[in-house]
């Protein structure tokens, strides 16, 4: 008896985005040209999460599962698993590289099955969780920035392998909350990753760009070199930390904060900010017929700019620990939630001394709610989930050996170097 004919499983990618301020979801189709066709998103206000680190796991679970579940119901599908972002601090990256003899021949792919053995046994987590263990750019007898060795002939065959990891415990606590709410973990990715891949262009992550994501309660600032990310740094400061100020500095509440950053906040400075006045909403209810505190537009712009000091300030030290300047280091995106406010680009572009745009999430069909660039991280694992990259982490050994890593400031000039020289 001839059996019917069954349609495939559909194939379909879960994003999860758990942040300080929000829970976001996305489900979406991969299509076979490599497109993404979104099903369904959404959102919940992130209660449990402090500086990215999960601080009320109970918290943090029901927003999970809410934000999965609206996603759900606007996909109509449920879903198992998703790929979860990781932003919290502690993130480090290094450089693992890996030779062997071929003999003069041409390149197999046993050769390179055989090299990226080597270059598994030859991680050290030193004590960390690794995130992603990504082979970069090959080496064919000295001849660097390589990136399809098969078929050329050579004496010996080297490999760099890109290794983030980060400290166990907040993995396993986000982990352990993304489980609680019934739902499997494919992946736990780091947000610097998601994001470059949802708001770079493949041209600046080979020439060389810095990425600085402004998030309620982190601001990761990475570089990319060689197409690949060869440095990143967390500072424990974001958005919630202007809005505090100006709860802080106004006597309100922090939602009234809040909106009065989003609605009239700015960090460029204009002759009418000296007349525009602002009703303030104060913490505790003024008594019947008392009238509202008003405070002039130039007054909020100086608290913002105050914390917007400080915070390009570390912004800037850490572009020079990550070795990010000379020729190439010329451009800089930002991108997270932080990144919405009125003329931040502007700001920093006047403070670092670089050029400085926005970076926004491209990707066809995304919701107006989801396309700006407080999701580029969101979309940025869908993205991650459907690109089926190389990623040695789930075949590691569990007693790794030796690992020669390159520090972060060399390995930038070390990348470009490689992929200028392939040319």
């Amino acid at each position: 008896m001839k059996r019917p004919n069954v349609p495939p499983p559909r194939r379909l990618v879960t994003a999860l985005d758990v942040g300080s301020s929000k829970v976001s979801a996305l489900i979406a189709e991969p299509g076979e040209d490599g497109s993404l066709k979104i099903l369904g998103t959404g959102q919940r206000q992130s209660q449990g999460v402090r500086r990215g680190f999960i601080a009320d796991m109970e918290r943090t679970e029901g927003a999970i599962r809410e934000a999965v579940e609206q996603a759900e119901r606007i996909a109509a599908t449920n879903i198992e698993d998703v790929y979860v972002g990781f932003s919290a601090g502690g993130l480090v990256s290094s450089l693992a590289s890996v030779e062997v003899q071929i003999g003069g021949r041409r390149v197999i792919k046993e050769d390179v099955d055989q090299l990226l053995g080597v270059g598994r046994e030859s991680i050290d987590a030193e004590g960390r969780m690794i995130l992603h263990a990504m082979p970069a750019l090959y080496t064919l007898d000295g001849l660097e920035g390589v990136k399809k060795p098969l078929g050329l002939h050579a004496d010996r065959l080297a490999v760099d392998i890109h290794v983030i990891a980060a400290e166990p415990s907040p993995v396993r606590n986000l982990d352990l909350c993304v489980r609680s709410a019934h739902l499997g973990v494919e992946a736990i990715v780091a947000s610097p990753v998601a994001a470059g891949k949802a708001c770079l262009s493949e041209e600046e992550r080979e020439l060389g760009v810095a990425l600085v994501e402004l998030g309620a309660g982190v601001t990761n600032v990475s570089v990319f070199a060689g197409g690949m990310l060869v440095g990143l740094k967390s500072l424990a400061m974001g958005g919630t930390d202007i809005t505090d100020d100006i709860a802080a500095a106004f006597g309100t509440r922090r939602v009234e904060a809040e909106r009065m950053k989003c609605f009239y906040g700015s960090a460029m400075t204009s002759p009418r900010d000296n007349h525009d006045m602002i009703e303030l909403s104060p913490i505790a209810g003024s008594e019947e017929g008392t009238e509202a505190s008003r405070i002039t537009r130039a007054q909020l712009i100086a608290v913002i700019r105050q914390r917007l000091e400080h915070l390009t300030g570390d912004i800037a030290g850490a572009l020079k620990d990550l070795g990010f300047g000379g020729p190439f280091g010329r451009q800089v995106v930002l991108t997270g939630g932080g990144s919405e406010l009125k003329g931040i680009a502007d700001y920093a572009q006047g403070v670092l001394g670089r050029a400085v745009r926005i970076g926004r999430p491209s990707l066809a069909g995304l919701p107006d709610a989801h396309s700006g660039p407080a999701f580029t991280t969101l979309v940025g694992l869908a993205q991650f989930a459907a690109s089926n990259e190389l990623d040695l982490r789930s075949v590691m050994s569990p007693q790794p050996v030796s690992q020669r890593a390159a520090g972060s400031g060399n390995l930038v000039q070390r990348m470009l170097s490689a992929f200028r020289s392939g040319f």
